[in-house]
């Protein structure tokens, strides 16, 4: 149920005590009145769209970072997709791109406005341009601008920034990673970093993956820019590892969890100096 909350939430000081930027663009849980006027479906279908409390969990391993949360559900509008990536079956201002020439995420009903989740088709009538223009411009747009002026205010003090964009999924098949790291195969970020949260997550015995099954998405492609020292990386990491067994509330594992993210963050900011000072 919407709550009246701004479309998200920016946390630390105006100005950066670190060279990380951490989002969280996915566990938004305010549904706005006219999303629930437009459902065909009860309101828990959408919950499988949550990264479910990784905000809380961004949120206990803050230690003064700029940190960026949505507020807004993934339902409303996917702020992991670009603008153009608007579903022409739902969308009536969607320009029609042949199936074949669409990304996976479009094809399988996950677009800028997403179409399905856990399998159902989620509205009952179709969306006017105006409308998702509407939430391109008061949710999207500044959502990517927050985070942009976040990355060049860390990247001027610093020499370098580095966005650590939060995301969580639902467990892999037995014996699979716990945490995935994506880097866009490479394009969005230095391997050193990805080598430091390897370290960090084999120390405490969680199994990790590289771009396997998730690469990154939007948020990285938008924000990295490699020729600046600006870096963004995708962590994604297993819920059971902090929910309860419902996969609805923190669980008995959220402590663990939260200290082991705040150990990334660190390990990333200290990995990151010596590249500032290199800068230099």
């Amino acid at each position: 149920m919407s709550s009246g909350a701004p479309p998200f939430t920016r946390h630390g000081p105006a100005e950066p005590v670190s060279p990380v930027v951490l989002s969280v663009p996915h566990a938004g849980r305010d549904y706005p009145l006219p999303l629930r006027a437009a459902l065909r479906v009860p309101l828990p279908t959408l919950l499988p769209l949550e990264d479910r409390h990784a905000d809380t969990l961004a949120l206990a391993a803050h230690g003064g970072e700029t940190l960026i949360v949505a507020n807004r559900a993934r339902a409303w509008i996917d702020l992991n997709r670009a603008e153009h990536e608007r579903d022409s079956r739902v969308d009536d201002g969607a320009e029609p791109v042949p199936e074949g020439a669409q990304s996976l995420k479009l094809r399988s009903g996950l677009g800028l406005v997403p179409r399905r989740a856990g399998g159902a088709e989620l509205w009952r009538r179709r969306f006017a341009d105006e409308e998702v223009r509407e939430r391109i411009v008061r949710d999207h747009r500044p959502f990517h601008a927050l985070i942009a002026d976040a990355l060049a205010a860390a990247q001027a003090r610093f020499g370098v920034a580095v966005l650590l964009d939060i995301h969580s999924m639902p467990p892999l098949a037995s014996g699979g990673a716990r945490i995935v790291i994506g880097d866009r195969f490479g394009r969005s970020a230095a391997s050193r970093f990805v080598s430091r949260i390897e370290g960090v997550a084999h120390a405490a015995r969680i199994r990790t993956a590289v771009n396997t099954p998730y690469a990154g998405g939007h948020v990285l492609d938008r924000h990295a820019d490699l020729g600046r020292n600006i870096h963004a990386l995708q962590i994604e990491v297993d819920r059971t590892l902090y929910l309860d067994r419902k996969r609805d509330q923190p669980g008995p594992g959220f402590d663990a969890a939260a200290a082991l993210l705040r150990r990334i963050i660190d390990a990333v900011a200290d990995e990151a100096l010596p590249l500032a000072a290199a800068a230099e």
